[in-house]
């Protein structure tokens, strides 16, 4: 990165030094760089105003046959439609290239006149207002795209489709339980048949059983990759349920297809074990895929081969892999009994049945939580890596700010003599001001609107998914900080213009 950075400041300086090199002693010596910089003007970008125009038509045809295909399901929702808006955004710095290069059409009087001197000198270094413009469309993307992608443990944790399964509470035992729950002879055995004291069991609470095979947290809380992770496997009547939702799947039968958990009863010749696991674990803890293959007890004389048949969205299974409960007793049938629960209570009743079940299960070391809040703290981490790109891209935007400022005071520098001569003729500096303001505008609503649009249109499927929960908020804190900032900007570039010798500019004219 330093390396980098300091390459990327060595070849600027040389380009700027190859760009002032034509320049004689005399035009330096009175700020005439201008004129020797080489940088195309308004009167010369006519064919570049025309290549500008087809490759935004070109970009901005690639960008929405992307989405098209996208909502029609040839390519990934994601892919699509990040793809597409990066295209549009791109398309839109073309037509800023091309739009900058025209002239106003038709007179104009009093402050509009103005803003249209303001508009000309921004169009009169096009390549250096495009930069400036798409610093801030950019970092503006960036900024708005990531947001998007912040999850919300708790959003919908009661939906059967959620990241919980629509479970209020997550268990775990320490010693094995044999019996059942969820029946009333399991009760009985459990003595939780008359858990409340009101004659009935569990009334309105169904629980899910799994059995346990101990490892390691093969979840994003764990900074190192997992060689031994958790294996869980779910009862029959978990997976006839149809709980969670799966982003991708190995399904070819329209019965898979309805519903991913039966591939965990799918046989293979290689004698591989069909297994779930999250979609966040397998893409950056375990680094799989669906169709591969993770092996356990890998330096052992009995491996076990586990084949990757799905992957859920996002779930609470966060650091395990799931197995069908026939295939698990086969494999490790040293591990009796189940230690892992889900459970699904009123979530009125929540923190009561999760206080009862611990304290008539103490013997077994049951402990619960919310199943809700353990997703929130696997989001956390993730919202944690979103945070430091959107930093970044903050970063990023700070820095086009100071660079709209900086093109602002050249621009003025370099028109010094030209402004001492509108003062000389009775423009004063509220004049002065508004034509600044009116370039800086034009620098800055651009690369704002282009940046925040084409990111609106790049995470709709992540804002659907979410049920349309925009961050407004952040949205608007941003917008205000940027236009505030452009406008210190101005305010900077007006102050350099009036406090510029006017004898001395006009010598010089």
């Amino acid at each position: 990165g330093a390396a980098g950075g300091i390459l990327a400041a060595l070849l600027s300086i040389a380009w700027t030094l190859r760009a002032l090199s034509p320049a004689t002693p005399r035009s330096l010596l009175t700020g005439g760089v201008a004129e020797v910089t080489g940088v195309p003007k308004i009167d010369e970008a006519g064919a570049g105003e025309r290549r500008a125009g087809w490759l935004a038509l070109a970009l901005g045809g690639a960008g929405l046959a992307l989405i098209g295909a996208a909502a029609l399901g040839v390519i990934g929702n994601t892919a699509g439609f990040f793809g597409g808006g990066m295209s549009l955004l791109l398309a839109s710095l073309a037509l800023a290239w091309a739009w900058i290069g025209g002239r106003p059409d038709g007179q104009a009087h009093g402050r509009q006149s103005l803003s249209q001197v303001g508009y000309r000198n921004a169009a009169y270094r096009p390549g250096r207002s495009v930069l400036c413009i798409a610093l801030i469309a950019f970092a503006v993307f960036i900024i708005v795209a990531v947001d998007a992608f912040r999850r919300d443990g708790e959003a919908d944790a009661t939906d059967r489709g959620s990241g919980t399964g629509g479970y209020t509470l997550l268990a775990e035992s320490l010693l094995p339980i044999v019996h059942d729950p969820s029946n009333t002879a399991g009760q009985a055995e459990l003595f939780i048949d008359d858990l409340f004291g009101d004659g009935e069991a569990l009334a309105g609470v169904s629980i899910a059983r799994f059995r346990l095979r101990p490892g390691e947290d093969a979840s994003c809380l764990n900074l190192y990759q997992a060689k031994d992770p958790r294996v869980l496997a779910p009862t029959a009547e978990f997976l006839a349920e149809r709980r969670f939702t799966f982003g991708a799947t190995a399904a070819e039968t329209p019965e898979e297809e309805a519903n991913p958990w039966l591939l965990l009863d799918r046989t293979f010749e290689d004698g591989a074990i069909p297994a779930i696991a999250d979609a966040t674990s397998l893409a950056y803890a375990l680094h799989l895929g669906i169709g591969d293959d993770f092996v356990l007890n890998r330096d052992t004389d009995r491996p076990v081969t586990l084949r990757i048949v799905a992957a859920l969205a996002d779930s609470v299974f966060q650091g395990e892999l799931l197995i069908g409960e026939a295939n698990f007793e086969r494999v490790f049938p040293d591990y009796d009994g189940y230690r892992v629960f889900l459970i699904d209570a009123p979530p009125d009743r929540m923190e009561e049945v999760s206080a009862a079940l611990e304290d008539r299960l103490a013997d077994f070391g049951f402990d619960a939580v919310s199943a809700a809040e353990r997703l929130a703290s696997f989001h956390q981490v993730e919202n944690t890596y979103l945070a430091t790109f959107q930093t970044l891209g903050g970063l990023g935007l700070i820095l086009g700010t100071f660079g709209l400022g900086a093109i602002l005071l050249r621009n003025v520098l370099e028109r010094r003599r030209e402004l001492a001569l509108m003062r000389a003729v009775g423009y004063n500096t509220r004049h002065l001001s508004l034509m600044v303001l009116a370039e800086n505008a034009f620098l800055l609503f651009p690369g704002l609107l282009a940046g925040t649009a084409c990111a609106i249109i790049a995470i709709a499927p992540a804002w659907l998914e979410r049920g349309g929960a925009v961050p407004v908020v952040s949205l608007a804190v941003l917008l205000i900080v940027v236009i505030a900032a452009g406008l210190t900007s101005s305010v900077a570039a007006t102050v350099a213009a009036a406090r510029s010798p006017l004898l001395g500019s006009l010598r010089t004219e």
